[in-house]
C-alpha cells in the first residue's frame, strides 16, 4: 500500500529517496487505530521498521505543523542496544527529519561525550543512543527527559538479552508519564512483555511476523558433516555462494580468531569481529565490509548485534546457536528490506537431533543437504564467469591495440583459455570432503573417543542418584581407591541405583586390585565396592526407556533423565555431599 497522509516535509523526504510504497510494519503503525497509542510491535530486523517509528512518532512531534520548533529539551529518544544501530537509525531519521529541520544527537560509547553534551545542550530535539551512554548523560544532568513526547526501545529483546534491563528502566522512569512508548523487537519472550506492562498503557499489539516465525526473505539450509571437517565446509560453502557479503558465526571470541587466521591463509578477504576488538578495529572492519575490500566477518553473537550490511546475502552458523532466538537474530543479519538471503547451519552428525529440535521450536523449515563438493563449486565458478565474461564493456583505444597485439601471437582460443586461467587464479581452492556416507558418520562416531580410550572396561558400584552420586566426589574417589589419575578415568554414567565408569583395558586389573586393597585400608566402616561390569550402563538406559513411556513402579516413575545429576551440599544437601550410605534403596554392605 502507498504511505497514508503525511506532513510535507516528510512527504518529499520519501519521495526523494524513492519511497512510494509502504512495508507491512510502516503499514500497520500509520493506521488509524494506532495513532497515539502506545505500541508493541513484533516485527523482524531488516523490515524497515526504522522509518516505521520515524513516521509513528511525526504526529507527536511535529503537529499539523510541517517543521519542528526549537525545544532546549529532547521531543523523542531513540535507545538501541548497539552502537552501530544506534548509528545506523540516526543517519536514517538524519535524511527522513532532515527537511523539519529536526536537530539529531547521537550518544553512543566510543565517542566523545563532551561534544554529545554539547549537542544535547545546543537544543536536539530527537536523541538517538545505546542504554548505558544515556544513563551516563541523565546521571550527570546533561539529558533533560522531563519534555519528552515520544520514547522507542528499538531491538528491545536484544537489549535485554545483553543485560541492559537496569539502565532501561532508569531511563524509563526519568521520563514523563504522559510520554508515548513505542517497543519495537525481532521476539517477544517473557521479559519484553513485563517491561511491556510495566512502562505502557493499553499497548496495541502489532506482529508483522507470521506464524511461521521464520524470516520470509531468508532460505535456510542445514549442512551435515563429520566435525574435523567443519573448517572444509565453511571454505566450500563461500567458495559456492560467493555471496557479495557473509557472515560466519562462532560461539567464541577463540573461535573467531582461529578461523579467522584459517581464512586468510586460504586467500579470504576476511575481517573479524569479537569482545577482543577495539571500537576502532570493529569501525575498520565494517568500513571495509562496506567499502567492499573484505566480503566475509567472521563474528560472535554479541559482537555482532545491530550491524548493518546491505549487500550480505549468506549467514553461516559455523557453530550452533544455543536456542531458537539466537539462530533467529543471526539469520536476521540478512534477507532485509525485501531482499533475498540464504542462512545455513553447520552440523556435526551428532548434533542433528538437537538442531532438528530447534527449528521445530522456531518453525522454520531448512533443507537438510551435504556440504558443496569440488564439482559443484566448479560449475558454479564457470556460470560466475561466463556471466562475468559475456558482459559489455567499455573498451579504451589502448587496449584495443593491446588485443590486436595478443591476436597477432596467439589464437583466440588460447587467449580465452588464459583470460579464464587468470580469473581461476584469483580464487581460493575448494576442499575435498569426507563423502557423507553411514561408514563416515561411523568413523566419525569413533573419533569422539579420547585418545588412549578407544579400548575400556566398565566397572560399576552400588549407588546412584538417589544416594545423592555426583561426579564431584566419584572423580576423587576413584583416583584415591584405584590409584590412579583422573585422566584415566572416562566416561561416568550415573543411574537412579548405581553407577558406572569406564577404565583404559590396559590398567582394568591395576585399578581392580588396588581398589581391593584400599577398600581394607581406606578407614571406612563400610567401603563402597567396585566391580567389573559385563553389560555396561544398558540398564540405566533401560530404566529410563520405562520411565518415560510410563513403565515401571511409581518409585520409578520419579527417577530423574539419563544425565541430570541430583546436587547435594556436604552439610545442607547441596552441590559437592557425599553418597547418602543409608538412604532409600541402598543396602550397606557387610563385612566378611
Amino acid at each position: 500500500m502507498t504511505f497514508p497522509p503525511l506532513p510535507a516535509s516528510l512527504e518529499a523526504a520519501l519521495a526523494e529517496r524513492g519511497y512510494s510504497d509502504a512495508t507491512p510494519v510502516q503499514a500497520e503503525v500509520l493506521q488509524p487505530e494506532a495513532a497515539g497509542r502506545d505500541l508493541v510491535v513484533s516485527a523482524q530486523t531488516g523490515s524497515g521498521k526504522t522509518i516505521a517509528f520515524g513516521l509513528a512518532m511525526a504526529k507527536d512531534l511535529l503537529g499539523d505543523a510541517d517543521t519542528l520548533p526549537f525545544s532546549d529539551q529532547p521531543l523523542a529518544l531513540i535507545v538501541a542496544p548497539t552502537r552501530e544501530l544506534a548509528l545506523q537509525v540516526s543517519r536514517e531519521l538524519a535524511w527522513l527529519y532532515g527537511k523539519a529541520n529536526a536537530r539529531i544527537a547521537t550518544c553512543v560509547g566510543g565517542m566523545n561525550p563532551q561534544q554529545e553534551r554539547k549537542a544535547l545542550r545546543s537544543g536536539a530535539t530527537i536523541v538517538v543512543g545505546t542504554p548505558g551512554r544515556l544513563r551516563d548523560h541523565l546521571e550527570r544532568g546533561a539529558l533533560d527527559l522531563s519534555g519528552l513526547q515520544t520514547v522507542v526501545l528499538d531491538e528491545a529483546d536484544e537489549m535485554l538479552d545483553m543485560g541492559f534491563r537496569e539502565e532501561l528502566e532508569e531511563i524509563l522512569d526519568a521520563t514523563p508519564e504522559t510520554r508515548r512508548t513505542l517497543l519495537f523487537s525481532a521476539t517477544m519472550p517473557r521479559p519484553i512483555e513485563a517491561l511491556a506492562r510495566r512502562y505502557q498503557r493499553d499497548a496495541l499489539r502489532i506482529a508483522t511476523i507470521s506464524e511461521g516465525r521464520g524470516h520470509g526473505d531468508i532460505s535456510y539450509q542445514a549442512v551435515t558433516v563429520s566435525p574435523p571437517e567443519i573448517e572444509n565446509a565453511v571454505v566450500n560453502l563461500l567458495r559456492y555462494h560467493e555471496a557479495e557479503t557473509a557472515i560466519l558465526f562462532c560461539a567464541t571470541r577463540e573461535k573467531v580468531r582461529h578461523l579467522h587466521a584459517t581464512l586468510q591463509e586460504r586467500g579470504f578477504a576476511v575481517v573479524a569481529l569479537s569482545g577482543e576488538h577495539s571500537q576502532s578495529e570493529r569501525n575498520q572492519a565494517l568500513q571495509a565490509l562496506r567499502d567492499r575490500r573484505a566480503r566475509v566477518c567472521v563474528a560472535t553473537d554479541v559482537a555482532a548485534r545491530g550491524i548493518d550490511l546491505p549487500t550480505l546475502s549468506l549467514v553461516v552458523h559455523v557453530e550452533i546457536p544455543r536456542d531458537a532466538e539466537t539462530l533467529q537474530h543471526r539469520s536476521g543479519r540478512t534477507g532485509r528490506a525485501g531482499k533475498k538471503g540464504t542462512a545455513v547451519l553447520i552440523v556435526p552428525f551428532s548434533r542433528r537431533k538437537r538442531v532438528e529440535s530447534m527449528l521445530r521450536h522456531a518453525k522454520i523449515s531448512a533443507e537438510w543437504t551435504d556440504a558443496p563438493h569440488r564439482e559443484m563449486i566448479k560449475a558454479k565458478d564457470r556460470e560466475r564467469l561466463l556471466e562475468t565474461l559475456l558482459q559489455p564493456v567499455e573498451v579504451e583505444e589502448t587496449d584495443r591495440e593491446l588485443a590486436q597485439r595478443l591476436l597477432a601471437e596467439r589464437t583466440p582460443e588460447e587467449i580465452a583459455a588464459m583470460l579464464v586461467r587468470s580469473h581461476r587464479a584469483r580464487l581460493p581452492e575448494p576442499e575435498d570432503l569426507i563423502a557423507n556416507t553411514p561408514e563416515a558418520r561411523r568413523e566419525a562416531q569413533k573419533d569422539r573417543h579420547r585418545p588412549g580410550f578407544e579400548d575400556t572396561v566398565w566397572f560399576r558400584m552400588d549407588l546412584g542418584r538417589r544416594q545423592n552420586a555426583d561426579p564431584r566426589w566419584i572423580l576423587p574417589l576413584l583416583c584415591r581407591r584405584g590409584h590412579i589419575t583422573r585422566n584415566e578415568i572416562g566416561a561416568i554414567r550415573i543411574g537412579p541405583e548405581e553407577t558406572f565408569f569406564q577404565i583404559p583395558r590396559q590398567i582394568a586389573d591395576r585399578f581392580a586390585e588396588a581398589a581391593a586393597r584400599s577398600a581394607e585400608t581406606d578407614g571406612d566402616d563400610d567401603p563402597i565396592a567396585f566391580e567389573r561390569s559385563e553389560t555396561g550402563p544398558r540398564e540405566i538406559a533401560r530404566t529410563n526407556r520405562k520411565r518415560q513411556h510410563g513403565g515401571g513402579n511409581a518409585d520409578n516413575a520419579r527417577v530423574r533423565p539419563k544425565g541430570g545429576f541430583k546436587k547435594f551440599d556436604k552439610a545442607k544437601g547441596k552441590p559437592g555431599g557425599k553418597p547418602n550410605r543409608g538412604g532409600k534403596g541402598f543396602a550397606k554392605k557387610k563385612r566378611p
